[in-house]
Parts: C-alpha cells; structure tokens; sequence
C-alpha cells in the first residue's frame, strides 16, 4: 500500500523466462501489494517460472497480443482492487525499481497516468537503444505532440502507471489487440482530459531483453501515424473513432 492504496504491479508476458526473475526481484515488495503475470502463449517456461516466484499467473489460451495481454492484465488487476496499476516489461529493459516513485505521483492526486521516459535525462542512446529506434522515437514523438496539442518527451515506454479512474474511463476494449494499443491509450488519456506526468528512466537494451524487428517497428510507426489522424478527424468533428467514443456501463 502507498497513502492507503492498493498497488498492483502487472506484466504481460512473451518468452520471458530468462529476465523474469531479475525483473522481478528489483519490485519494490514494501509497497506493492500484488503481482501479476499475464503470458501470451510463449514458447518457453515463463509461465511456470512466473508461479515458482510466487506471482499470480493467468496463461492466454491463444496469442492474443501485445495489446490483448494488456486488456487481461488491467482487468484482472482491477477486479484484484487495484488503486493504481503499474505495467512492468518482464524483459528487464526497463528499472521495476521507479515503481515506488511512478505510484506517488498517481496517489498524491497529481496525476492519472505516469510514463517512465527513456528520452528525459538523455540516457537511450548510452542504455543501448538503436539509434534508428532513437530517430524514429524522436520524429513520431514530435509528430504526435504537434497532433495531440501535448509536450511529452516520448510516446513510446513500456513503463506506465495508471489510476483506476483512467482505466475504468478509457474504452479500453476498443483499441488494438497489437503494439499501438501503447499509443491509443495516450491518445484517449489527452483526449479525454487526464493529467499526463513524466519521470526520466534508464533503459537496458541487451540480448534477452525483448525487442521489435525492422518490419514490426514500421507497421508501429504507421499505426502510431493513424491514432494520430484520427485523434485530429475527432477533435475537429469529423470523425467519432470508437477509440474516442465514452465508454458505457
């Protein structure tokens, strides 16, 4: 607990058995009061490894995606009576250690959603990042505060923390089952009028952490382009995407 609320760390998982353990071992245990594991049909032992730590593991029947695994992940965390949420990459790229700092900021009323931000600080580049993934983070990032009307430093981390406000506002279920489902939701999140804070995280780009291809990155950055589209078709009126529509009880 944290300010009496409820903390629910949750992952969603793919072939992440050997990184598992380190990342979650870094977990602050003193204020998160759950953990929880969801794994999208990999290939490997993840699953079983996920249940010898002791974390509430939920197996996918089929590969439902990184968005998919997202939706059962927020979900289960709040049903669980999760407070506030916090989305940890079980690969080890990102520091579980700021979950402690990313949950302040959401209990202390200052903000619904926090990323972590491999940009601010400027560390990507000396953590490994490639410096085409560098350059294609910067022009989307600067493509998308142009669109949005907003100023975040990037658009693109795996580390989030969310209120359960947010993600029982957002109209979660409508968005993508694939890697844009990361951008939707901050799209809905400026679309919607929620306050967006940011804290400067270290990245780790290794062998075993996980990592997108050449072809997988550029039908990310076309999707990006598209969420970015129809946030501007909505605004204006033009459009109702169901990604935009309030979400009913």
């Amino acid at each position: 607990m944290l300010h009496e609320k409820r903390i629910i760390v949750v992952m969603p998982a793919y072939n992440a058995s050997r990184t598992l353990e380190m990342t979650y071992h870094e977990i602050p245990k003193d204020i998160v009061d759950e953990v929880i594991l969801v794994d999208d049909q990999s290939r490997d032992d993840t699953a079983t490894q996920a249940e010898a730590l002791g974390i509430r593991t939920i197996v996918h029947l089929r590969n439902r995606g990184y968005g998919g695994n997202q939706k059962t992940c927020y979900n289960e965390a709040l049903s669980r009576g999760a407070d506030v949420v916090v989305m940890v990459h079980p690969d080890y790229q990102y520091s579980p250690r700021l979950v402690t700092a990313m949950s302040s900021m959401i209990t202390s009323g200052h903000y619904d959603i926090v990323l972590g931000s491999r940009i601010l600080g400027g560390g990507a580049l000396k953590g490994g990042m490639p410096l085409y993934k560098y350059i294609a983070n910067r022009g989307l990032t600067f493509l998308e505060n142009l669109a949005l009307g907003a100023k975040l430093s990037e658009y693109h981390t795996g580390l989030r923390a969310f209120s359960r406000t947010l993600l029982e506002s957002l109209p979660l279920e409508a968005n993508n089952d694939d890697f844009v489902f990361d951008n939707e939701v901050l799209a809905q999140a400026v679309y919607f009028g929620f306050r967006i804070g940011e804290i400067s995280c270290p990245t780790r780009y290794f062998d075993d952490a996980s990592s997108t291809s050449f072809k997988q990155s550029v039908k990310y950055g076309l999707g990006v382009l598209g969420v970015s589209a129809k946030y501007v078709l909505a605004r204006g009126g033009i459009i109702k995407p169901s990604i935009f529509t309030v979400k009913k009880d």
